[in-house]
């Protein structure tokens, strides 16, 4: 059907949304495509929506492609589901719960692997059903803390989720390699460029585990590559090479120094070095130790954990909730501090820890035989050269300390720089935690039962479409890829007398040679038509205006920029072939 905008449900705008940070959020909305319905909460208007069923044609065409099989289960969920696998305590204020009338508990769905494994439980039960590949394209529900960036972090977003069914781990190593190469083909289509990096398995859980990431330096991902190799990795997967241990005989005896004023760092180091102790300390020589307190979902007690890092890093909190996960995270308060008198702050040390019987986890740097400047729990005091396996052991280790520009590369080759990236997919070995949690079993050949094994796959269609703006757009508006876009051809007609009606003869016969026509067919002034059509951003323009009196009319390239002027008898088919190309 011809898409006329003189009837479209469709107001462009001249002016950013006020709370729009990002290129995605400014632009879908000025553009027409969607709105905002609460906080993060969108609704597609027409052209929106048919972008969205793009890339979930190209989603669905390669899930289909590699044999996966679609359904649609429902987004209301009981809670039983959720208790079996202990995710309706895990994923804590994430999730949206209601009740019914008779008080049962519900939840809006985030991800579906409870019920795709009750699915196929109940179906299937030979080795011979398997494997099996089933997918969705649905709403999905998260209550986010902070939603922002229009629909890049929502609350509710459009999803593909995925599950593959195998009856031992070698098929389940094939099924995740059949939707990692069939991610890379999507991703392809809809003309992204992405990165595929390690990833932690978070509340899914699982082992195997890798992002599909958009590069733009808007995203709200952190991931790292290597100089010196092909390693890629979500920030939060990082891990740092852990140091051999050194031996404990003939190193210096811990001494306690009184350090007034030093309740920083960079203090603590100007103070060190003006003492005259007979060499120079930096940031690196210091012992940091932050506190936390950590709280298992679905229970009310909080719990300190100390974290120890050396004094020229921070903790990155979203590697520290990443590696605690379930568990919240919240950094300590004054009553916190109050209530637990031995934390005595800018000068806590590891003995007031381990005495008080705190968790204390350390950064892989701390490893044994090295020696550090930490707080010796007393104001205006600290201890030199207190070595660790000597003097304090700590209950373990944690890897949350920032990852920087030049760090080594964890595979030994190169170092690591950092960029921004916008999650659009992510898979998932699950392996048996689903199966375990509802005892879905399969007779092998040889007729006893065998505990299948689970991956799941998601993307972010909704994300995927916001992140293609992030990455195709300039100042004028979007820039759609061709796979993606609303229509093939924009037909503008500008003029007052025939231009308007050429325009709609044009577009029809663009429309029966098989393309996706839109058609100004508004009583507009021809600068609004212009600005309107770099806006919406399809990716073929047809001007015709006030060269149709001279039997012209002008062919441009919304990417290029490209313009040329094309007999009206000819552009028809040098439209057909350019949007060929």
């Amino acid at each position: 059907m011809l898409l006329r905008m003189s009837n479209l449900f469709l107001r462009t705008l001249r002016e950013d949304p006020a709370d729009a940070e990002v290129p995605s959020h400014k632009l879908l909305v000025r553009a027409g495509y969607v709105r905002r319905a609460a906080p993060g909460v969108y609704s597609w208007l027409p052209l929106g929506k048919l972008v969205l069923e793009n890339v979930s044609r190209v989603v669905r065409e390669e899930m289909n492609a590699m044999g996966g099989q679609e359904v649609l289960l429902p987004a209301l969920l009981p809670r039983e589901y959720y208790e079996a696998t202990g995710r309706w305590e895990e994923y804590g204020d994430t999730l949206f719960r209601l009740k019914d009338r008779k008080g049962a508990d519900y939840l809006l769905g985030p991800t579906h692997e409870e019920l795709f494994t009750l699915l196929v439980k109940g179906e299937y039960s030979s080795y011979k059903d398997f494997p099996v590949v089933l997918y969705q394209i649905q709403e999905k529900f998260r209550d986010e803390a902070r939603p922002r960036a229009g629909v890049l972090r929502g609350r509710e977003f459009h999803m593909k989720d995925s599950y593959s069914f195998d009856i031992d781990d070698e098929g389940l190593q094939e099924s995740y390699d059949k939707h990692r190469a069939a991610y890379i083909r999507i991703f392809d289509r809809l003309g992204l460029e992405y990165v595929i990096v390690s990833a932690t398995s978070g509340a899914m859980g699982g082992s195997a585990s890798e992002e599909f990431l958009a590069v733009a330096p808007t995203g709200e991902d952190t991931f790292v590559r290597s100089t010196g190799s092909d390693y890629a990795a979500n920030v939060e997967a990082v891990r740092v090479p852990v140091p051999e241990a050194l031996p404990l005989d003939g190193l210096p005896e811990a001494k306690v120094h009184h350090t007034p004023g030093t309740a920083t760092i960079q203090t603590l180091v100007d103070f060190l070095n003006d003492a005259g102790l007979g060499r120079d300390f930096s940031e690196a020589d210091t012992l940091k130790n932050v506190l936390v307190k950590t709280r298992v979902p679905g229970t009310k007690e909080w719990e300190l954990l100390a974290v120890g890092v050396p004094g020229d890093r921070e903790v990155d909190f979203k590697r520290l909730e990443a590696a605690l996960e379930p568990a919240e995270v919240e950094i300590l308060d004054e009553a916190d501090f109050a209530a637990n008198p031995f934390l005595v702050k800018g000068y806590i040390g590891p003995k007031a820890l381990i005495d008080n019987k705190v968790r204390y986890l350390v950064d892989p740097r701390v490893a044994t035989g090295t020696a550090w400047v930490t707080g010796a729990d007393k104001a205006d005091h600290h201890v030199v050269d207190l070595v660790a396996g000597r003097d304090f052991i700590p209950d373990g280790t944690i890897d949350v300390a920032d990852v920087r520009d030049g760090d080594p590369s964890p595979d030994g080759k190169g170092t690591l720089y950092t960029a921004r990236g916008i999650e659009i997919g992510h898979i998932f070995q699950l392996g048996r935690k689903y199966a375990d949690a509802f005892q879905v079993d399969a007779l092998g050949p040889d007729g006893k039962p065998k505990r299948i094994t689970m991956g799941s796959y998601g993307i972010g269609v909704s994300r995927a479409v916001a992140s293609i703006v992030e990455q195709s757009h300039d100042d004028k508006g979007i820039v759609w890829p061709r796979e993606v876009a609303p229509a093939d051809v924009h037909v503008v007609g500008t003029g007052k007398g025939d231009e308007v009606a050429e325009a709609l003869r044009i577009g029809q016969e663009l429309e029966a040679r098989g393309l996706r026509v839109l058609v100004d067919d508004r009583k507009a002034a021809p600068g609004v038509k212009f600005t309107d059509a770099e806006l919406v951003g399809i990716p073929t323009t047809v001007i015709v205006g006030r060269g149709l009196k001279d039997g012209v009319v002008e062919l441009r390239d919304r990417k290029s920029g490209e313009r040329s002027d094309v007999p009206v008898e000819e552009i028809v088919d040098r439209t057909v072939a350019a949007c060929a190309e």
